[in-house]
């Protein structure tokens, strides 16, 4: 096609070479375009500047300066290109060079095992944070990604021969890898981890989908605990070791130095005692000679203070005499001038009191005079109220026999007009039930047939209710009457008991008056005037007070 081919001829070239393949597939009306069956769907490409770009190299030379650079990052956009291809042409096509990638990557792919990575848009609008669940469940439907997933669950994706299961996980049983076959220690580990739907094939372990994990998890487990233990065991060993021998060195060192102490103890108490010994004769020597320095200066002190307190002594005495005369004078004056003034106080007062006295003696002689007077003018009104209440009480015993008098007659007229209201009572009752009887009578000798009753009937029946009725209004006033009277009689004789009571306590009252007026008699001769006037003024009082209280 190179150099004189366009692109409708390379359209051109395409639709004679892939005509009759099933993923190629040439539009209607179209030149230069061209449609791929994906797996996703038809895609239409257009041929238009197909091969311009595909003109697009990068020269050799160029490529070789730039991957020369200092920068990393522009020497890995540039790597070098094998020595095969530089060889065989200068020039090298786009599609030349995606091709060669295209075999290295399968040759790549082919030694190792392969772990696929799957690219998904997340939304058409090229933005962050917005995922359109349509669109991604699409494209991973599209992409197998779905249908292969499906397919690795429902079979068993992970197989391994039986000696690297063994090799793998035979720590977690290794009791029973010792002494049994490949096959059946694989069977055992495999009950023993708990794992169900695995298969035992010929050569090799087929397990479902987790199980593989779950098994590396538990060997790490295990593998973990095991080298704890012995992580453990080596540093118990170590650190007995170290602290055997920073025993061993502790306890020389402590010896060392112990000793070393007990030497320089042992010379600084020596030191102690030698200072202690010269210390001692030095102050004994100094002591003494302060002693005599200081007995010496007492002794002249003591001579001066003596002086001075002899002088001291005598100038005190003289001066004790003098104020004790001093004294002795001044109390005498003071207790001379103080004797005379309470000598006259004294007769002030005497002749005071003795004035005071001989009133208050003076007023109770004239209040006992007036006293006698009170007295006897009260003994004659007492006189006088008794004689009064005696003509009340004759008077009042006399209108009680009268008001007994009526009221018996009262109540026996009474009784009489209540026995003929209750005859008249029964009376009424009588004829009540003989016309009710009669009646009855009447009913019954009447023959069973309908007969027209006349007018004359229903009169005398209407007579009859009319003289029940006036029967029975006359019966009830009886009745109000009869308890009136009743009514009256209990008010008539409660009227009379309290009359009664009344006179007995008037009675009891001119009794006790009677009786301390004869008291009063009895003691008013014996008695001397100031005695008979004290107890005839307690008397009147307490008289006095019983009349206000029957009053």
């Amino acid at each position: 096609m190179f150099p004189k081919s366009t692109h409708e001829t390379f359209a051109q070239k395409m639709y004679q070479t892939y005509k009759s393949h099933k993923r190629f597939s040439k539009p209607k009306l179209a030149r230069t375009a061209f449609t791929i069956n994906h797996y996703a769907g038809d895609v239409t490409y257009q041929a238009d500047y197909f091969l311009d770009k595909n003109k697009d190299y990068v020269v050799a030379e160029h490529q070789a300066l730039l991957n020369s650079s200092r920068c990393s990052f522009v020497a890995n956009l540039f790597p070098p290109l094998p020595e095969e291809s530089s060889k065989q042409s200068k020039f090298s096509s786009i599609g030349t060079r995606f091709k060669q990638q295209l075999q290295a990557l399968m040759e790549t792919l082919s030694t190792t095992e392969p772990h696929y990575i799957r690219c998904v848009k997340p939304n058409t609008v090229l933005k962050p944070g917005i995922f359109e669940n349509d669109n991604v469940l699409n494209q991973l439907r599209c992409g197998g990604v779905l249908e292969a997933i499906r397919i690795s669950c429902a079979g068993y994706p992970t197989k391994r021969t039986f000696d690297e299961f063994i090799d793998r996980f035979g720590v977690l049983a290794p009791e029973l890898v010792d002494s049994s076959d490949e096959k059946t220690a694989c069977a055992a580990i495999c009950d023993k981890m708990g794992l169900k739907g695995y298969q035992i094939g010929k050569t090799k372990v087929f397990l479902r989908a987790g199980q593989m994990a779950e098994l590396d998890a538990r060997r790490a487990e295990v593998l973990a605990n095991a080298v704890r233990l012995i992580q453990r065991r080596i540093r118990t060993h170590l650190m007995r070791k170290e602290f055997v021998s920073l025993k061993k060195a502790s306890i020389q060192t402590q010896k060392f130095w112990r000793a070393r102490l007990a030497r320089k103890l042992f010379e600084h108490m020596r030191r102690v005692a030698a200072a202690i010994t010269i210390q001692k004769h030095t102050r004994t020597h100094s002591a003494w000679k302060a002693y005599l320095q200081i007995y010496r200066s007492s002794i002249t002190i003591q001579t001066g203070l003596r002086a001075m307190a002899a002088r001291k002594e005598h100038r005190f005495r003289r001066e004790t005499k003098a104020t004790i005369i001093i004294q002795t004078r001044w109390r005498q004056h003071k207790a001379y001038v103080a004797y005379k003034l309470q000598k006259r106080a004294s007769l002030i007062l005497q002749c005071s009191w003795r004035g005071r006295v001989a009133r208050k003696e003076l007023r109770k002689l004239k209040m006992e005079a007036r006293d006698n007077g009170a007295l006897k003018e009260a003994k004659d009104k007492l006189e006088k109220r008794v004689e009064e209440l005696t003509w009340r009480l004759d008077v009042e015993k006399h209108l009680r026999v009268d008001l007994e008098v009526a009221k018996g007659q009262e109540i026996t007229k009474l009784q009489s007009a209540l026995q003929e209201m209750q005859e008249k009572l029964e009376e009424a009752h009588a004829a009540i039930i003989n016309e009710k009887e009669a009646a009855k009578l009447a009913i019954e000798q009447a023959p069973p047939k309908i007969v027209e009753v006349p007018v004359v009937d229903n009169a005398k029946v209407e007579l009859l209710t009319s003289q029940n009725e006036e029967l029975e209004t006359e019966l009830g006033t009886f009745r109000t009457k009869a308890e009136d009277l009743e009514k009256k009689l209990f008010e008539i004789q409660k009227q009379s008991d309290e009359l009664s009571r009344e006179t007995q306590e008037r009675d009891s009252k001119i009794n006790q008056v009677q009786d301390m007026i004869a008291s009063l008699k009895q003691i008013y001769p014996t008695w001397n005037l100031k005695t008979t006037f004290y107890a005839n003024n307690r008397c009147l009082r307490q008289q006095m007070m019983i009349i206000r209280q029957n009053k």
